[in-house]
């Protein structure tokens, strides 16, 4: 076993962009940084600083487990296992009860993955959410429209993005799709009427290091239907004050004291807000881009470091004064699979843009591109809240893509 002289870190990286460079958190010459990747995000990593990296094929815990197992025996106990992505947070959390290295158990962690266990611990605090049912193969459509109400959100308990997300506006629609899923891993909940908000930052000590709230134009699941999504930063008052202090109820109901956080929360027309769900990771999007651009933090590196009990990277009253901006977000064209023939781009015609990443000729979508490989990714910089959403439409408006179905190849016959 190697003499162990500075703290060991094993990282869990699926990354392939700048989110891999977990070199950048740290000092690599007073850590031991290990890492486990899938082959994609091999490239963006800082092997030549790390004391090993092994490429898996996958990040399951099945698949890491005997190889984080062999790690610790080489090279001693860990200090601390990071996985930042929102798909990581378990199995990091699993490997370390397995191997006995301190932070975040898993069941801390399933409060903030399995979205029935979220929203009970916010309402047990008597904070408003959703009307929600666990399902099981007992439960039926009358009996959820009875308890729940119609329309309603059959969603995933643990997916992010919407992915697997259905809205069923009667009875019927809804057990269809009720025959199509494994209840087991759904839940179902109101459809709640109103504007979206999602809040974002790091907590530090049970207090806010950075926190920000934004208004979606749009609605993530109607994202996954086709349709752009946007976001803006809200302006200072009443109404970001409330939800802000709405948001730290929620993380106090959960005891997030240190880590990051993207949450979720609905306003009724009533003026009610209503808790939707949260994430222990920084948002999707282009939210850790904006946050950087803006105000110069760096979410993933606060998540890295607040994961592991390191001290923040940038204090707290070096954020200075609230930025305007936002983004906005072009879904894959339609239909599935196509083939770009053609961009017409903003950048150059709504001065609110200050970064816009497009497709070229010839790229094709198959309907997998998430929130990254999508028709068209924008970020956004202006003079207040009314002007950065007064662009977003206008790219919704003004941005043109074409593209062409992929056709199927013909099969080929052997005579």
């Amino acid at each position: 076993m190697a003499d162990r002289l500075e703290p060991g870190y094993l990282v869990l990286n699926r990354y392939d962009d700048e989110f891999g460079e977990y070199h950048r958190f740290v000092e690599p010459d007073r850590c031991r940084l290990f890492y486990l990747t899938v082959p994609d995000g091999l490239g963006v990593l800082d092997t030549e600083s790390a004391w090993e990296t092994v490429v898996v094929d996958d990040l399951e815990y099945d698949t890491v487990l005997p190889v984080a197992r062999r790690l610790a025996e080489q090279y001693g106990d860990f200090d601390g296992i990071v996985g930042l992505s929102e798909y990581d947070l378990l199995t990091a959390a699993r490997l370390r009860a397995a191997l006995g290295a301190p932070g975040w158990t898993p069941d801390f962690v399933l409060a903030f993955r399995d979205k029935v266990r979220m929203k009970h611990a916010v309402e047990s605090a008597g904070i408003a959410v959703p009307r929600y049912l666990e399902l099981d193969d007992t439960v039926t459509a009358e009996r959820v429209a009875a308890g729940v109400g119609l329309p309603v959100i059959l969603k995933p308990r643990s997916g992010a993005a919407s992915s697997g997300v259905v809205r069923a506006e009667d009875t019927a629609s809804l057990q269809r799709a009720l025959d199509t899923v494994d209840r087991a891993d759904y839940e179902c909940e109101e459809f709640v009427a109103g504007d979206i908000f999602h809040v974002d930052g790091i907590r530090r000590d049970g207090k806010f290091h950075l926190v920000t709230a934004s208004g979606y134009v749009n609605t993530c699941l109607e994202f996954a239907e086709g349709k752009p999504l946007g976001s803006v930063l809200l302006d200072p008052g009443p109404l970001r004050d409330g939800i802000v202090g709405f948001t730290a109820e929620c993380l106090d109901a959960l005891a997030l004291d240190d880590g990051p956080f993207h949450l979720e929360v609905m306003r009724r027309d009533s003026g009610e807000l209503v808790f939707l769900e949260v994430g222990l990771r920084p948002g999707g999007a282009e939210v850790a881009f904006i946050h950087r651009d803006l105000y110069g933090i760096d979410l993933m590196g606060e998540a890295f470091r607040a994961t592991l009990g390191l001290p923040p990277l940038t204090q707290a009253d070096q954020f200075g004064e609230h930025k305007a901006g936002g983004w906005a977000l072009m879904p894959e064209p339609r239909p599935l699979p196509s083939r770009v023939t053609a961009v017409r781009p903003v950048l150059d015609r709504i001065p609110e843009v200050y970064e816009e990443i497009v497709p070229r000729a010839g790229d094709v979508f198959d309907g997998s591109g998430g929130y990254g490989h999508v028709g068209g990714r924008f970020r956004l910089r202006g003079d207040d809240e009314s002007a950065v959403r007064a662009a977003v439409l206008r790219i919704m408006d003004e941005y043109g893509l074409d593209a062409e179905p992929v056709l199927p190849e013909p099969e080929r016959t052997t005579t």
